[in-house]
């Protein structure tokens, strides 16, 4: 118990050297490219930053399944040589709705529509309204899972693009049953980011209608949609959807060959690319249309199959604004559109302030508890102390391994952290004086009080550690990173209070071998 090999305490000084090592990252430059140099990340409120508050539109996801839905039924009904009348998607009964083009169809029809596939099972019920009309109505189950579904898409598209725009350490959360919050430490103007997460970027490929005048109502299954570098410009467009954006597998900002302008070449998947080919194939000498978030990019005339999978989109686009729709497509489109509704932003001195405010509580706190240590345990207080400051250094240390994000809440657990390694110190001094009152020698004084400490600081830091794993586990933000910062302390506590403190005792003893313990 009392006896440290030279293997041991070697090891034990190694771990301290490592750690003080990890942390120079944090206070000196990076000497070379090849060197790991990992440092702790800043939060938005020690950094500043931006604070984004989203919303994601379930209402339009509601409204854009029923279109599909309706082009589903009527697919389905053409399919089978069933004829309809009057269909339309209801919003208030979240149902598609038509009568059958003869009674004696009746039947028919609702067999048809039972057969349809559906994304989840039980989607949605066919029923006959008092009408006559028949109703294939959404289930409220179904969609509740598919607002979900979309929410959690949505955190994940939203993390693609924010990270292929370079930002460092992003957070991104789900708040409620349909916001999500966004924390952009160190982007204090984040107009380019609220531009990307505001951008649905739905592409698709649909055929242009003929015959069809681009003023005026549009007959059923077109669309009329404006051009996006002229909205005032109309292009009447076939609802129905040749090419989904959804297969692409790559997009790249690149200058056209022939003009020198920038655009995005494109790749499809095998799907995609199949889908493409037949489109090009069937429908030579045609226009086909390139929409994304219903406008119309450009419309040009298939010249030939293009069995490739590939393509280029051209417009008036710019170096930036070409590069940032490469990455809207590559990210993938949203499922339903982001409302920003709520923006902060926190300036750097702010942060500043917070770290000096920070920084100012840990240093004071600190130094009274070196103090403390220091006046009532004497020698062994000094050496508390020594491991005391090792822990800080171990704790910085884990945190740039990981590059950790720090908040303010991070700091508290610091502070925190070295008031429980006070307490472990405290608890072994005060048993070592208890065993020299009762009269035993030096050496067993110091054996049973770390014999006796030993375990109860094993059991009170286990409880701890594990209330503190379940915090982060479950926690959010500020709670999160208050947990992880605990978490790693109550770790380098429990190795500078049982091993390194221990360590400088034993040292001491062997070499002094005094008569009287300094308690």
């Amino acid at each position: 118990m009392m006896y440290y090999s030279r293997v041991k305490t070697a090891s034990v000084l190694a771990v301290c050297l490592l750690g003080l090592l990890l942390c120079l990252p944090n206070v000196a430059r990076m000497p070379g490219a090849s060197l790991p140099w990992r440092q702790i990340h800043l939060g938005l409120d020690l950094r500043g930053g931006s604070y984004l508050l989203m919303r994601v539109d379930l209402g339009t996801l509601a409204r854009e399944r029923l279109e599909t839905l309706t082009d589903q039924v009527r697919q389905s009904l053409l399919k089978d040589g069933l004829g309809y009348r009057n269909l339309a998607s209801d919003p208030k009964l979240e149902a598609v709705t038509f009568t059958p083009r003869q009674p004696s169809e009746h039947d028919r029809d609702v067999a048809a529509l039972q057969a349809m596939t559906t994304a989840t099972p039980n989607e949605f019920a066919v029923s006959t309204l008092g009408d006559g009309r028949i109703a294939v109505t959404l289930s409220p189950v179904a969609l509740r899972t598919r607002a979900r579904d979309a929410v959690a898409q949505s955190i994940e598209i939203v993390r693609r693009r924010i990270d292929a725009t370079g930002a460092v350490d992003p957070t991104i959360t789900r708040q409620g049953d349909d916001r999500i919050v966004v924390e952009l430490p160190g982007i204090t103007d984040p107009n380019r980011i609220k531009q990307l997460l505001g951008t649905t970027a739905k592409m698709t490929f649909h055929l242009v209608a003929e015959g069809v005048a681009p003023t005026g109502p549009a007959p059923p299954g077109v669309d009329l949609l404006p051009m996006q570098d002229n909205p005032k410009v109309m292009v009447p467009v076939m609802h129905h959807v040749d090419v989904d954006g959804a297969d692409l597998t790559n997009a790249r900002a690149g200058q056209d060959n022939q003009n020198g302008e920038w655009a995005i070449d494109f790749t499809l998947d095998s799907v995609g690319t199949r889908e493409f080919a037949e489109v090009t194939r069937d429908n030579l000498g045609k226009p086909f249309a390139i929409v994304l978030d219903n406008k119309v990019i450009t419309a040009p005339v298939i010249r030939g199959v293009i069995p490739s999978g590939t393509g280029e989109i051209t417009g008036s686009y710019t170096a930036q604004s070409a590069t940032d729709l490469a990455l809207l497509l590559r990210a993938g489109a949203l499922p339903a559109p982001l409302e920003v509704i709520e923006q902060r932003s926190i300036g750097p001195t702010l942060g500043a302030d917070s770290i000096r405010a920070g920084a100012i509580s840990l240093a004071v706190g600190l130094l009274l508890v070196v103090t403390f240590m220091a006046v009532f345990y004497g020698l062994f207080g000094w050496y508390a102390n020594l491991a005391l400051v090792a822990n800080l250094i171990l704790m910085v240390a884990i945190l740039s391994l990981f590059q950790a994000t720090l908040t303010l809440p991070g700091m508290a657990g610091m502070l925190l952290t070295l008031g429980m390694a006070v307490d472990a110190n405290i608890l072994i001094n005060e048993r070592i004086r208890e065993e020299v009152k009762r009269g035993r020698t030096p050496l067993a004084a110091m054996q049973a009080g770390f014999e006796r400490a030993t375990s109860t600081i094993i059991d009170s830091n286990a409880t701890a550690l594990l209330a503190h794993v379940m915090l982060f586990v479950f926690g959010t933000g500020p709670v999160k990173g208050f947990a992880l910062t605990i978490t790693i302390g109550i770790v380098t506590t429990l190795f500078t209070t049982l091993l390194l403190s221990r360590m400088l005792m034993v040292r001491w003893y062997a070499l002094t071998r005094p008569t009287m313990l300094p308690v």
